[in-house]
């Protein structure tokens, strides 16, 4: 069954503050094979302009993604979890997340489309820091394959 269309445009309440840390940023990069050093070394992050390191790019996935959790788990939806694949990621960086940041994330629905029996849902996550000041917005695509026979 296709997801409800008036969802589309529909807000969560913001995530509890993620304490982003250096050893989980120098974690993160290592798992994802950048070198940087601005990742890892406070003097290297400073000598480009940074209060402390910085995190790669796609550091944030982990905490939008859990965030999109809210969206995925709503009863009202009714998505089954289960058939979901991930589609496409995106993310448009106002500024670096750093070492020490507080991110909350806010989580809407921009778009449900189905397509051959499957279910395309957007979700725009806004993280914001501990000051309201926008970070960065992630965009996630998730795919709810038809079932099969469907």
């Amino acid at each position: 069954m296709a997801l409800d269309q008036s969802f589309v445009g529909r807000s969560y309440p913001p995530t509890d503050p993620y304490e982003v840390g250096r050893e989980k940023i120098r974690e993160f990069a290592e798992a994802v094979g950048d070198p940087n050093p601005a990742y890892r070394d406070p003097d290297a992050a400073k000598a480009l302009g940074h209060p402390d390191v910085i995190a790669p790019p796609t550091f944030v996935f982990a905490i939008t993604f859990k965030a999109a959790g809210q969206v995925v788990q709503d009863p009202q939806l009714g998505l089954d979890y289960s058939r979901v694949v991930h589609g496409d990621q995106k993310f448009v960086h106002r500024r670096p997340v750093r070492a020490g940041d507080r991110l909350t994330v806010t989580s809407t629905i921009e778009a449900i489309k189905s397509m051959a029996g499957n279910d395309i849902l957007d979700i725009r996550g806004e993280v914001r820091d501990e000051a309201g000041e926008h970070v960065v917005t992630a965009w996630t695509k998730l795919v709810s394959r038809a079932a099969e026979g469907a």
